[in-house]
């Protein structure tokens, strides 16, 4: 005993001495978690345990192993069980948990796993308008771990302006990072250079994107007219445009909303800055309508357009008549004045009933979604009925925090975002300047919508306006909707309407029944069922048998309420019993009902006991499939109850079993069971062997087949002795340019077994890898095409949205429908630009958005005269060398 006690106290000193270890490698490396500890003598191994823990399941332990690690238990000698991780990849980075286990007293120690990925660096900018808030986006995709920072540096110095940071998680276990800086840019920044600098650990230097952002300068517009000697001679206005930055101000004359054609002219003064002096003259006609008349200056991307306006009755004299005395001017002067009261008297109450009808809005009750669940999209909808509908302008709300549109980030903010993308919301108009600049909006997914249908007989316009939303718990748990209605440039609200609160469904996510060990007393088992995320907190189990409706075991206080969690998700547990005979016989069915009111229909759990199902490998062999001589194939067969399992190793040519001697093609020379081996109670495993195989029964394919009383028929692992095939590579590149200056680049290779890799990159004297996307299909001769596609556009640096192609200088748009048709056509391998050319490019598809995440922008120095340089790698088994084609693109076009 004394000796028992001094064991435990020294294994308490040397395992809680020990310290949390961190291990770092990268995607698809193998890693080494190490838990070693020192033994005392005389130490009863079979008293002796160690487990490896991940995320709360066990991994690894002496008697088991899950696929994809190793526990190596050589070293037990010395107190050392390292778990290797076989390509480790970034779902598996996390906290592994080593626990030592001797005479019933446990002790632990943590070693933290990080998949190191260096992040992809790019940079956002928008429109930037002098003296007005901008914000410049950063973003670091594909990385890990999570920490990260940015520095944002203007002429190489550091920013100290407020910045905000985000990092979400992406679906394959890496993170996405972006940063905004909000600024107001001075004109001492039109030639600043502007910088992102991103510090991981996984890079070995922080990564520097620089930019130089293209301000412009709103003009400052007055409009005056010039005197006129007559009131039925045309009246000639001047509109000056002044001060504005660069020279791609578009100007509109508008006359009581009416759009009056003019051609303008622009001058550039010493300062770099243009000044427009514009004239219009108005017929006599339009002279003699009155009324208001602007001044529109238009530049390219901005919202709030610069104007001036005038009136026409200020600046517009009346001529007098010659041939009246003043005595008759005052009469004529007395009769109009007396007429117009008469006849403001008369009709004043009934023009005021007609415009109040005119104006009166019939709006309707907000109307929600009959269900709201988490995570899939609802619409709630309001419409607006009268005869000047279309004039209604509605803002949502959520509670009291206003909503924009946020569906179509998903594509603006692309892995690359070129500069040839405008977001199908971004338009021209005319906002209230005592609007907030930057307003506080709800967070989450919303997309506007609003539809006008065709006028009625009766003259009555119906507007309907609604939002698509994605339902977040934190987000729209207890909120209600709120929208305002008022016309278009009025700040009124003439109506306003608040919806119902609305309640937020989740359905259940419900486990298998789980077993408990039968007690020693009736030899009762427990079985339990688990429903997690759920909302709200109204839940229903219903346990079954074959014989009828069980009832439940009432569950502990602080298990049987619903318990929610950090996000406000509830989750419940039910539990049942059996006597030990009912479920070890595998015979009785018994199932477990949940009801949730997020569900339409109950979820069923079902066993029939002891009876687990197996884990059938795929079959690997001792020798690669190139190589010769004897060759052994061995299969995993893991975690099966009962322990009666039945295997057989069968001979396939083709799709047909060979018939001979043997039944069904059946090998038996050389089959093998290792096992059944218990690992845990009620739990097998067992390995299938087929050793020395001869050449001539190598040459179809091997059949695995494994029958279980868990399964209704028996499973199926196939090898096949493969070859390994090269490709066909075409001779060069197949190109394609746009008219807006995106290059379409592809290359088609067929025949290949397996598939080859490829890597695209471009630039000019030095070249940058590019994102491209591959597809694989059967071509009409049987064979594997595979087909990568490659689209890019080129910038010179500061003035990333021209394109020069032709001798001349345009901005580069969305692509038109016909782009979107060939850029889609490429990108999703539709048909061979290579074969087929001019077929390819007449090929109708259907329409849709062009995702710009796939074109990549080439920086090119334009002072150097650089050439395009676009290659692709191709990798493959079979190449003793990399395969290289590249386009180049010719001289005369960079000359011109």
């Amino acid at each position: 005993m004394l000796a028992l006690c001094k064991f435990v106290t020294l294994l308490h000193m040397y395992v809680t001495g020990s310290f949390s270890a961190d291990v770092s490698v990268s995607p698809g490396s193998s890693a080494v978690l190490n838990c070693s500890f020192t033994l005392p003598p005389l130490v009863d191994d079979s008293l002796l345990n160690i487990t490896w823990s991940f995320s709360g399941l066990v991994i690894a332990s002496r008697n088991h192993t899950q696929p994809g690690f190793f526990l190596n238990t050589t070293a037990s000698v010395i107190g050392s069980f390292p778990l290797t991780v076989y390509n480790a990849t970034p779902d598996q980075q996390g906290v592994y948990e080593c626990r030592v286990s001797y005479n019933e007293t446990d002790y632990s120690t943590d070693v933290t796993l990080t998949i190191l990925v260096p992040p992809l660096v790019s940079i956002i900018l928008p429109e930037v308008v002098l003296k007005r808030k901008n914000v410049f986006e950063c973003w670091a995709r594909s990385f890990s771990p999570p920490q990260i920072m940015f520095t944002w540096t203007r002429a190489g110095n550091k920013i100290y302006e407020p910045q905000k940071l985000q990092v979400n998680r992406t679906e394959d276990g890496l993170y996405n990072a972006v940063s905004w800086l909000t600024l107001i840019p001075e004109i001492s920044d039109q030639n600043t250079s502007f910088g992102c600098e991103v510090q991981h650990t996984a890079l070995l230097k922080p990564i520097l994107e620089e930019f130089t952002p293209h301000i412009i300068v709103l003009p400052m517009v007055t409009l005056s007219a010039v005197p006129s000697s007559s009131h039925s001679s045309p009246l000639t206005l001047s509109c000056d445009i002044s001060g504005f930055y660069p020279n791609n101000v578009s100007i509109l004359w508008i006359q009581n909303g009416k759009v009056l054609p003019e051609l303008p002219l622009s001058i550039q003064n010493e300062d770099g800055m243009y000044r427009r002096h514009q004239y219009h003259t108005l017929s006599v006609e339009e002279r003699s309508r009155g009324g208001e008349v602007k001044c529109v200056a238009q530049q390219y991307s901005v919202q709030e357009p610069a104007y001036g306006t005038i009136n026409l009755s200020t600046v517009d004299p009346r001529g007098q008549n010659p041939g009246l005395n003043k005595s008759a001017k005052a009469s004529v002067a007395m009769m109009i004045i007396s007429l117009t009261l008469v006849f403001l008297l008369c009709f004043g109450f009934s023009w005021k009933r007609r415009d109040e009808k005119l104006k009166s809005l019939n709006v309707s009750a907000i109307v929600l979604p009959p269900r709201v669940i988490v995570g899939k999209k609802g619409r709630v909808t309001i419409s607006v009925e009268g005869r000047l509908a279309e004039r209604v302008q509605t803002t949502w709300f959520l509670n009291d925090v206003p909503i924009t549109d946020t569906s179509y980030k998903e594509k603006k903010y692309g892995r690359f975002h070129s500069a040839s993308y405008t977001s199908h919301n971004s338009r021209v108009s005319v906002v209230s300047e005592k609007g907030p600049l930057l307003p506080s909006t709800a967070s989450g997914y919303y997309k506007l919508h609003t539809q006008m249908p065709p006028r009625s007989s009766s003259g009555s316009n119906k507007l309907f306006s609604s939002i698509t939303f994605i339902p977040n718990l934190s987000i729209h748990k207890g909120a209600v909707f709120k929208c305002h209605i008022s016309y278009k440039g009025k700040d009124k609200i003439v109506a306003e309407r608040v919806s119902d609160k609305f309640t937020i469904l989740a359905p259940p996510e419900v486990s298998e029944i789980q077993f408990s060990e039968p007690n020693e007393e009736g030899g009762v088992v427990t079985m339990v069922a688990q429903a997690s995320r759920f909302h709200p907190d109204i839940i229903t189990f219903r346990w079954f048998c074959e014989g009828g409706e069980l009832s439940p075991v009432s569950v502990p206080p602080a298990l049987a309420a619903p318990r929610p969690d950090a996000e406000g998700f509830f989750s419940a547990m039910s539990q049942c019993r059996l006597p030990l005979l009912e479920l070890e016989r595998g015979e009785t069915r018994v199932w477990v009902t949940v009801h949730h009111m997020a569900l339409k229909q109950p979820i069923t759990r079902e066993t029939r006991g002891f009876i687990k199902q197996p884990t059938v490998s795929e079959i690997i062999s001792s020798l690669p499939s190139a190589e010769k001589g004897p060759l052994t194939l061995a299969c995993d067969i893991t975690g099966f109850y009962p322990p009666e399992i039945s295997v057989k190793w069968l001979h396939v040519k083709g799709n047909e079993i060979e018939e001979g001697e043997d039944r069904e093609g059946e090998i038996k020379a050389g089959a093998e069971l290792w096992g059944p081996l218990q690992t845990l109670p009620r739990t097998f495993r067992a390995k299938a062997l087929l050793k020395e195989l001869d050449d001539t029964v190598r040459g179809g394919s091997i059949v695995c087949r494994v029958a279980h009383c868990s399964f209704l028929k028996p499973a199926e692992r196939v090898w096949r002795n493969t070859h390994i095939v090269a490709p066909s590579i075409p001779p060069s590149l197949s190109v394609h340019w746009s008219r807006d200056g995106v290059g379409i680049f592809s290359v088609l290779l067929s025949g290949g077994k397996p598939a080859a890799e490829l890597l695209w990159a471009a630039g000019g004297t030095t070249v940058s890898k590019l994102l491209s996307k591959e597809r694989e299909r059967e071509n009409s001769e049987g064979k594997l095409e595979l087909k990568s596609v490659c689209a890019l556009v080129r910038s010179t640096g500061r003035q990333e949205s021209t394109s020069r192609r032709g001798g001349h200088a345009r901005k580069i748009r969305p692509p038109s429908n016909a782009e979107c048709e060939k850029i889609n056509e490429c990108m999703e391998g539709m048909k061979s630009v290579q074969d087929e050319p001019n077929e390819h490019m007449e090929e109708n598809e259907e329409d849709e958005d062009i995702d710009p995440s796939y074109i990549n922008t080439v920086r090119l120095r334009k002072e150097k005269r650089e050439c395009l340089r676009v290659t692709v790698e191709i990798t493959h088994p079979a190449l003793g060398l990399p395969a290289y084609l590249t386009w180049t693109e010719p001289a005369e076009e960079v000359s011109s």
